[in-house]
């Protein structure tokens, strides 16, 4: 059995690289693809060859990081393969194996912090979000004159919105976690 990432993508989130032929629309359609250091379809590319060290160049990719999750890419994809899914579990990953770009600290932080906030309240909570990845970043008065008018737009609450069962959402991290773990084992 293969270890590579493309085999753990392929059974994990089933998403099979292998199916890629490279005609490049990912790519092509992409909006952000002008600004990342190895495109989309380069990224599909590195995994198919299940090379350790195309694997590592992949995780350590500002590409992952900069990917919006639009799914214009898998929108033009003839062989229907999910970036936007394939983006995830490489950030994912990239975090595991604390091999996640240093110029995409920042990115990261705003990952983790969102998160955070979706696991702990139940949904975004934007202040808590703010708060956290200010604290991450050390970016603490930064963008800190727009705060007063996102307030008062009603863009920034002081507290969680209701309407979310926070054990719910609290138990399908748990339950990724596990299933996270035991596809290691």
């Amino acid at each position: 059995m293969s270890h590579s990432l493309a085999a753990r993508l392929e059974k994990e989130d089933e998403v099979s690289v292998a199916d890629c032929y490279q005609c490049g629309k990912c790519t092509a359609g992409c909006p952000a693809a002008e600004d990342m250091d190895v495109a989309p379809s380069q990224v599909v590319r590195l995994l198919q060859t299940e090379s350790p060290k195309h694997e590592e160049r992949a995780l350590k990719s500002m590409a992952i990081w900069m990917c919006i999750g639009c799914e214009t890419c898998v929108t033009r994809c003839p062989q229907e393969v999910d970036l936007p899914r394939t983006m995830d579990f490489l950030r994912q990953e990239s975090l595991a194996r604390n091999l996640a770009n240093q110029d995409a600290d920042d990115v990261v932080a705003f990952h983790k912090s969102f998160l955070k906030s979706v696991e702990k309240a139940g949904r975004l909570f934007e202040f808590g979000m703010v708060g956290d990845y200010k604290l991450r970043t050390g970016h603490l008065f930064k963008d800190l004159g727009i705060a007063p008018t996102m307030f008062f737009k009603g863009k920034l609450g002081l507290l969680p919105h209701g309407g979310a069962n926070k054990r719910e959402v609290a138990e399908i991290f748990a339950r990724a976690r596990a299933a996270k773990k035991e596809s290691q084992t």
